[in-house]
This record gives structure tokens, sequence and C-alpha cells, in this order.
């Protein structure tokens, strides 16, 4: 079992945050999962893959744990993101499709443990990064690196767009950063919505502070855009995913540039 979060650092403004690609479990809360559980369905698959080496410089944040230990994009104190809509809660009760995934549903101890152990390293990680971003440049920008399942009638209707921009209804970022994610989006083969169903989880809203310098997005990709299929065993797609990569350069590199013409 590594540690909580793996960070590499990088001398660029830009922060990637990879709060559900992890799929540590701990022995003593993988016996309290029922076999549904345990098969960490709702991971955000090779999300660090299908980044990696996409923005040279880019400084990496990454939760090594599963979000069914503690979920690294919820806020801690257990407030809903979206409320009157379905959601999985800080230690998820249920899986996407609303089923359960325990046999021992975590007591309070154990949100309390799971939130010192994992949740608020990642988060101190995180911020310490940002923090040393932004006296180097002025500026930091936090890119939330998020995947789902397209199709997840528990969550939402019809079928989620490839590409879901959420910057809480443009109050993470500069007008100019949300204006040119979603031109940049919007000008690629995929479809694109921005703050639509996923407007920014815990993480963007939480950091997303332009007056003071720190500017959050968040990028939810269906994962029907960059795996085989979606479902186990969840392979990665070569080719789907160096298409879906030249995108996303572009859209980093696009961002990268208007911070630093932010900070000049």
């Amino acid at each position: 079992m590594s540690g909580p979060v793996e960070v590499t650092r990088g001398d660029g403004p830009i922060v990637l945050g990879l709060p559900h690609t992890g799929t540590d479990v701990p022995a003593s809360i993988e016996a309290k999962l029922n076999a549904r559980g345990r098969e960490l369905a709702d991971t955000d698959w090779h999300i660090h893959t299908l980044y990696e080496g996409l923005l040279p410089g880019a400084t990496t944040v990454r939760a090594t744990f599963h979000r069914y230990v503690i979920d690294a994009n919820r806020d801690p104190g257990g407030v809903s993101l979206y409320p009157g809509q379905n959601t999985t809660t800080l230690v998820p009760l249920t899986d996407f499709d609303g089923q359960n995934i325990w046999d021992i549903p975590p007591a309070e101890k154990d949100i309390v443990e799971r939130r010192e152990a994992f949740h608020a390293p990642y988060h101190a990680a995180l911020l310490a990064e940002l923090e040393r971003v932004k006296a180097i440049h002025g500026i930091a920008i936090l890119y939330d690196c998020h995947s789902i399942r397209s199709h997840i009638p528990f969550l939402f209707d019809g079928i989620l767009p490839d590409l879901n921009i959420g910057t809480n209804n443009g109050v993470t970022c500069a007008s100019v950063i949300e204006a040119i994610s979603h031109e940049f989006a919007s000008s690629s083969p995929y479809s694109t919505i921005l703050n639509g169903r996923f407007k920014g989880g815990w993480t963007t809203r939480h950091y997303g502070r332009p007056t003071e310098g720190f500017h959050a997005i968040q990028m939810e990709l269906a994962q029907s855009t960059y795996l085989s299929a979606e479902t186990a065993p969840w392979t990665y797609d070569t080719t789907k995913a160096n298409r879906l990569r030249r995108w996303l350069k572009d859209i980093l590199d696009a961002i990268q540039d208007t911070a630093l013409e932010i900070a000049a």
C-alpha cells in the first residue's frame, strides 16, 4: 500500500488534480465491502495515464486511495454537492447505480478516521502545490481531471456529453479561462457542455478563488471517449485515447497560455 497521495512537481502554473484514479483499499476496509463494492466500478479508470505527459511542466497531485474509502472530491463536512439530485456521499454508501456496496457500512468514527488519514493529506498536498506554483507565476490553475460512464440513469438522464466542463457557473475561474476552455473543447469532434450535470465538485469549488489568483476548472470526460467499453475490465483503448489526448493537450495549452497572460 502506497501513501495516500502522489505528487509530481512541475514548474508551470497548472496543477492537475487526480482525486478518483486510485484503486488502493486497505484490507480492513475491503473486508467490509460487499462483492459489488469490491469491483470498484466507479473508478476514474486510467485518467492518470490519459493525461500523462500532455503538458510539460504541469504538476500532478494524485490520490492513490479509492473513492469508496473516502471521496477526495466531496466536502469533508458531508454537505451535498447537488442538493435534491442523486449523488454519492463523502464515504459512499452506494455505487453510481444506487446499489449498496457495503456488508458493514462505515460508522461515524470510521468516516472521521478516513478523513484524517486520506482526505486531509490529499488536500494538504494539493493546496501546497497550488500555493507553490502561484508563488512562481503569480497565478495557479487547478485543472481537476475526472471521468465517468456516459450512461448512468441513477445520476442523470440520457447520454452524457463527451466533454463536461465545470466552473460552478463561472464562479471558480476567470471568465477568459472558462471561455478559452469551452472554445477549444467545442472546436473538437467531441460533444461538449459547460456547467451541465457536472458543474465542478467540492475541489473545484473550494480552491477556485479567482480574486486571490487561484482558478479552478473541472473536466469530466465520458469514459466512452477513451475506453474500449464502459464495463469491466475497463480496458484503455490506445487509439481512442490518443485521439482524445490531442484535443486535451490543446485545451491545456490554451489554459496555460491564458493564465500566463493574466499574470503578466
